[in-house]
């Protein structure tokens, strides 16, 4: 299901953007954004052609369709020990639409938000976006683990929230149960929210446990908010699909108010929520193959770069990238450079732009490709130097 000859690159060339096979030369392989290359389930493509066969798109409800609502209740109870009920759902166009919203919902202008480092950048815009100052929690580069004394140092009066980010982007670190209950115990000491992005949570390797953060105490349920979407595990970036969860309904309603999703300033395409309800309730064997494939390119890249000298890779408890550190002492950017024009193949600097300050000296190579594709750019990447 997952070798080159299920992969349409004349398709991908065409519509795969965002740093992907439609933005770059002929002859490049892309291993940037974490985006599948393969086709989406078929039971998706199957649901969408079912939706629309009786010709009708009307509006939706507002904040979500109920079987929308219903099938992401329902799998975060099953999988990651959840106890939300649909009403506790709202769809958004995208876990990073979430995140914005989020931010736009807890801060004031002046207001300080803690966010890891390093971690995706959308931590970062989210809050510059909604006038608020980030505060750089490092985070160790190697363990994953979180720096809880600087932590609780950096909270102050103007402190407003903390963004965790589980499973981990880029390290692949999954956050266990006792340590989402130490976020819980700082954040309700000191009264403050918590955004919990898991978009990565059904990526995870070796059947290890995860617990979505509000599940983790009843403190946890106080103020926070989770984001989830359906990118990474179905493929349907393009839809533009996620879903912001919250276990207090009264906060719901009123994030719901504030952010619009009660009229059709806002609201999430009909077919997009059809098309996730479809990928939880019917498209999980499809997924469950996807991330067999998946460890075992997990496996197959940790090998190759370990027998390099010029990084030394990690390996990943989830996500479908890995973030090895340079050890030829050149800098991301220029490294991804020498990569690109040197090996024809597109990775990801791990520079302050995309990842915060502690992310420099690493690279991000994303794996949801077939093994051919990655077997071929990970030598092109060592035969480069």
């Amino acid at each position: 299901m997952f070798s080159n000859n299920d992969i349409n690159f004349e398709a991908l060339k065409r519509k795969a953007y965002n740093g992907r096979w439609a933005t770059l030369e002929e002859g490049i392989i892309p291993l940037t954004a974490a985006d599948p290359d393969f086709r989406t389930a078929h039971e998706i493509e199957q649901g969408i052609i079912e939706y629309l066969k009786d010709g009708y798109l009307s509006y939706g409800p507002f904040s979500g369709l109920p079987e929308f609502k219903k099938s992401v209740a329902d799998h975060f109870n099953k999988e990651k020990h959840g106890t939300f009920s649909p009403e506790n759902i709202l769809a958004v166009n995208s876990a990073a639409q979430g995140m914005f919203l989020i931010a736009s919902y807890v801060l004031n202008p002046g207001d300080e938000a803690i966010i890891l480092d390093p971690v995706d950048f959308l931590f970062k815009k989210s809050v510059e976006t909604a006038g608020g100052k980030v505060m750089l929690c490092p985070v160790n580069t190697i363990t994953g683990d979180i720096d809880f004394e600087k932590l609780v140092s950096l909270i102050n009066p103007k402190t407003k929230l903390i963004s965790i980010c589980n499973p981990h982007n880029p390290l692949g670190k999954v956050y266990s149960k006792e340590v989402l209950i130490k976020i819980a115990e700082i954040a309700s000491a000191h009264d403050l929210w918590v955004m919990s992005d898991e978009i990565w949570s059904d990526i995870i390797y070796d059947n290890k446990d995860f617990h979505t953060y509000s599940s983790v105490s009843e403190k946890a349920k106080r103020k926070s908010f989770t984001v989830y979407g359906f990118s990474k595990s179905f493929g349907i970036a393009g839809l533009r699909i996620g879903a912001v969860l919250c276990n207090d309904q009264d906060i719901l309603e009123e994030f719901t108010e504030k952010s619009n999703f009660n009229s059709t300033i806002e609201g999430v395409s009909t077919l997009s929520q059809i098309a996730g309800s479809v990928a939880l309730e019917k498209a999980k064997p499809w997924y469950k193959n996807f991330l067999a494939h998946l460890q075992s390119n997990r496996n197959l890249a940790f090998e190759l770069l370990s027998c390099s000298e010029i990084v030394n890779p990690n390996l990943p408890e989830a996500t479908f990238v890995l973030f090895p550190k340079i050890q030829n002492g050149m800098s991301s950017d220029q490294f991804a450079q020498h990569v690109l024009t040197q090996g024809k193949v597109a990775i990801v600097p791990g520079s302050e732009r995309w990842f915060g300050k502690g992310a420099e000296g690493h690279i991000r190579i994303c794996f949801s490709t077939s093994q051919e594709i990655l077997e071929e750019g990970i030598n092109r990447i060592i035969t480069s130097f």
